[in-house]
C-alpha cells in the first residue's frame, strides 16, 4: 500500500523512519544540525530564521508508532523586557512525542467521523515520514522566559526621561510639584 504524504521528505526537520519498520523496540539515534524555522520564538525573544539548530535524537519504534526522544540547543536573540537591551543567548530543550501510525485509529475500532476530539492533539506519522517542527516549536516556545531580563535584578528605565538605570545607579530628578500647588511655589521664590 502506497500512501502519499504532504511532507518533504528533503526538509532538514523531517525525518524517514522507514529503517526502524514496525518491529516495536528497534531504535536509531540522530544527529543533525538544521536551519531554524520561521517564527520561531516569542515576540521579545526569539531563535533567529536560519540559526543553527543542532537536534540529538532517539527514535524507537512502538506499538502505536514511533516514540522520538531527544533535545534542540538553540540561540535566542531578543530584548530585555525592562531596559530594552539586546539578550543572546542558548537554550537546551528537552521533548517526547509519540507519533502514532495513521492506521492506528481504525485498531481502536472506530472512524474518523466517530474520532474522539483528542485525537486531533495526536502527532500522526504521514506514511514513513514524521515532522519534528511542531514538536520543535512547542518545546522552544514553553522553555523561553514570558518577561525576559538582561540580568535577574535589571531595574530597567527611568520613567521619567528613559535613562537606563543599570548604567546611572544613583539617577535621580527633582520631585516633581503638583500644579495645583504651582502659584504657592511663585509666591514663595518672589518673597527670596
Amino acid at each position: 500500500m502506497i500512501t502519499s504524504s504532504s511532507l518533504d521528505p528533503r526538509a532538514p526537520l523531517v525525518l524517514d523512519i522507514r529503517e526502524l519498520g514496525r518491529r516495536p523496540g528497534s531504535q536509531r539515534k540522530v544527529t543533525r544540525t538544521v536551519p531554524a524555522p520561521t517564527g520561531l520564538g516569542i515576540e521579545v525573544l526569539r531563535v533567529p530564521e536560519g540559526s543553527q539548530v543542532e537536534i540529538d535524537l532517539r527514535l524507537e519504534a512502538v506499538m502505536e508508532g514511533v516514540l522520538v526522544t531527544g533535545s534542540a540547543v538553540v540561540g535566542l536573540e531578543g530584548e530585555c523586557v525592562r531596559c530594552l537591551e539586546p539578550i543572546t543567548d542558548d537554550v537546551e530543550v528537552g521533548f517526547q512525542e509519540l507519533f502514532v501510525y495513521q492506521d492506528q485509529g481504525s485498531h481502536r475500532g472506530g472512524d474518523a467521523a466517530s474520532a474522539d476530539p483528542e485525537d486531533d492533539e495526536t502527532s500522526r506519522l504521514e506514511g514513513d515520514l514524521l515532522d519534528l517542527e511542531p514538536l520543535l516549536r512547542d518545546a522552544v516556545v514553553l522553555a523561553l522566559p514570558f518577561q525576559p531580563l538582561c540580568e535577574d535584578d535589571c531595574p530597567g528605565l527611568c520613567t521619567e526621561c528613559g535613562a537606563r538605570l543599570a548604567d546611572d545607579p544613583d539617577h535621580a530628578h527633582e520631585a516633581a510639584i503638583d500644579p495645583r500647588w504651582g502659584r504657592l511655589q511663585e509666591l514663595q521664590q518672589g518673597d527670596d
